[in-house]
């Protein structure tokens, strides 16, 4: 089980460091959602926790909202939080 799971249910503030419509560093792909990350904290890989933006449709620098979510790649130990606006259902 993640470690994350303590976040579930919680209401998160994510500074956003890819915003929607940017592209990767890296592989050059574009970002269909907010992505960003949970400051003062430690992934598994070394780095703060990372997070995706449900909702919102423009680029932001900062969210809060709740964490509804763990994505768990079993290809990479990174485990991402999915934050949503706390005004909006989503489901699986």
């Amino acid at each position: 089980m993640s470690l994350l799971t303590k976040y579930l249910n919680q209401v998160l503030t994510i500074k956003i460091d890819r915003p929607i419509g940017s592209k990767h560093p890296q592989w050059g792909f574009e970002y269909p959602v907010n992505y960003g990350l949970l400051p003062n904290t430690k992934a598994a890989d070394g780095e703060e926790i990372d997070a995706y933006i449900l909702g919102p449709a423009e680029p932001l620098k900062e969210f809060t909202g709740i964490c509804v979510a763990i994505i768990h790649r079993f290809n990479d130990n990174d485990d991402k939080l999915i934050i949503v606006p706390p005004d909006q259902n989503f489901s699986d």
